[in-house]
């Protein structure tokens, strides 16, 4: 004969067992539709700005202009020097907390975000990205 004891110790191992992947896939399923939601209300009011404006608004190319001022992105290109100066030095970060504290591993990604950096930074000086940067490399090949 079966104690209820065992019986119920058994069936509570079991739903844990069950309950435990069910809640890690439910977390993995979460947070992406948790971000879409608060991107979709962050940028709520500002679709509606634009639609009130446009309503009271006749001319449609001051609307293109209107939606460009509510765009967050830089108009500047990437400034690769910059970039890769970061990523060398974290690079040397993730390199030093390896040898210090976590192993092999660590050392290895950092030399490889580092040799990132580098290249990176070459790209930089190698293909100059402003306004001003090409008409001054312009300007030395013409002097040439």
């Amino acid at each position: 004969m079966l104690r209820l004891r065992y019986i119920d110790s058994v069936t509570m191992q079991y739903q844990a067992e069950i309950l435990i992947p069910l809640f890690a896939m439910l977390t993995g399923v979460a947070i992406p539709i948790s971000v879409f939601v608060w991107l979709y209300y962050d940028a709520k009011g500002k679709r509606e700005t634009v639609l009130e404006i446009a309503k009271h608004l006749g001319d449609a190319s001051k609307l293109d202009e209107l939606i460009n001022l509510f765009e967050e992105r830089k108009k500047e290109p990437i400034d690769y020097r910059r970039n890769g100066v970061i990523a060398i030095f974290v690079g040397i970060g993730l390199y030093a907390l390896g040898a210090i504290a976590i192993g092999a591993i660590l050392e290895g990604i950092g030399a490889l975000v580092s040799l990132i950096g580098v290249g990176s930074l070459l790209a930089g000086y190698l293909y100059p990205n402003t306004g001003k940067e090409l008409t001054n490399a312009v300007e030395e090949f013409e002097k040439k």
